[in-house]
């Protein structure tokens, strides 16, 4: 049976985050011209959630009552009334299924409200999930804002969340923050893995970049196993791409 959790909704206001201001102005970085960037081995469609994993009920009924909420007064009853009474996992899950299906403002206020539950501990793989997503839709003050956050919330990024950070970047055609970002991920005793050297690789030759190319493809050989089949793989996928 399912313990009541005290509502928190009477201190956290959906329509405003304080400790992020996510919701204040939301921006998207717009560009006139938008590229594609390949994030490598996290290519192809993704499966609804509940064929890999089963959504319970409850998980489901709260992320249909999120979406049918049309003002802030109904989405503080859902809230109050559905949010604040499921368990740890189906309130994750929630957060999940709604990244999977780019409510990007619904999850932002519901990871928020998990990050006010009793039993929440800063969790990087959360932090890094919600970069993703801020990433992919090119908010990309939202998403340096959350990377600072996790920082502040007493977590270290890693390899993960540095790499997130760059595909952000490079979704908005900002190659000197994704270098400088992964020359962090290096500096701070990170190792940058097939991820990150995939969607490097492949969106500096699509921008022409031959010369940073070359010094992914040395660190390569420093970073990884195999480094010359890795290499390879990439390159018959990406010719494939064009």
């Amino acid at each position: 049976m399912k313990s009541m959790k005290p509502a928190l909704m009477g201190t956290l206001k959906i329509s405003h985050i304080p400790q992020m201001g996510f919701l204040q102005n939301p921006k998207s970085h717009n560009l006139e011209r938008r590229s594609t960037v390949t994030c490598g081995l996290r290519g192809g469609t993704r499966k609804p959630l509940w064929k890999s994993r089963v959504l319970s009920t409850e998980a489901i009924q709260a992320v249909h009552s999120l979406k049918l909420a049309n003002s802030n007064s109904k989405l503080n009853h859902v809230f109050s009334t559905r949010l604040s009474r499921l368990l740890k996992a189906d309130l994750l899950d929630t957060l999940a299924e709604l990244q999977r299906q780019n409510e990007i403002q619904l999850a932002l206020k519901v990871f928020e409200f998990v990050r006010n539950e009793v039993w929440y501990k800063p969790d990087i793989s959360l932090y890094c999930d919600m970069i993703q997503l801020l990433g992919k839709n090119r908010m990309i003050e939202m998403a340096q804002q959350l990377f600072t956050e996790l920082e502040n919330d007493g977590l270290k990024p890693n390899t993960r969340a540095f790499t997130e950070m760059i595909g952000a970047y490079l979704q908005v055609g900002m190659i000197e923050k994704a270098m400088e970002t992964y020359e962090r991920l290096k500096a701070s005793g990170c190792s940058p893995d097939k991820l990150t050297f995939t969607i490097l690789i492949r969106n500096l030759e699509n921008a022409g970049k031959e010369e940073l190319v070359a010094v992914l493809k040395k660190d390569c050989i420093e970073y990884l196993e195999y480094p010359e089949r890795f290499l390879e793989d990439v390159q018959q996928k990406h010719s494939k791409r064009r």
